[in-house]
């Protein structure tokens, strides 16, 4: 698709920022950029006590947001708008209110119209969740 009325594409980089501007739920969940390249973003947060279950550990949903939204702005770093079509997610270790947690995205493989994601979601040095996504890339363009 054409850019119109003069708007140009934005850069890889600059995207994940953007994304999170425009992202109430990751806001709500705390959610920093720590690191962000073309396929390759690291996000962080911190585990609140509204985040937890009914055991009183974070509910699944949140590491699993985390690694999401890693994800998402990873893919994205391309320059086109990508949309998730597949993603699944090994929970390793249990997480507690005030766990300061990281989520690493890496791109293993992208084409034309499909990227392969990895994310590795870590309390310090141990890892607590594995995700991996796959996106179907558009034609669109992000931009400014």
């Amino acid at each position: 698709m054409p850019n119109t009325q003069n708007q140009m594409p934005l850069s890889g980089a600059k995207i994940p920022y953007k994304m999170l501007r425009q992202d109430a739920f990751s806001q709500w969940l705390g959610i920093e950029i720590l690191e962000c390249e073309i396929g390759h973003v690291k996000v962080g947060m911190t585990i609140r006590k509204e985040m937890l279950n009914s055991m009183n550990y974070a509910h699944g949903g949140i590491s699993y947001s985390l690694a999401d939204t890693a994800f998402g702005f990873t893919a994205n770093t391309h320059g086109k708008y990508a949309v998730s079509i597949e993603t699944s997610i090994n929970h390793i270790e249990a997480l507690e209110e005030n766990d300061k947690l990281v989520a690493d995205c890496v791109i293993e493989k992208v084409n034309n119209k499909l990227g392969f994601n990895v994310v590795e979601v870590k309390r310090g040095d141990e890892l607590v969740a594995l995700f991996k996504g796959v996106v179907y890339r558009t034609q669109k363009d992000w931009e400014e």
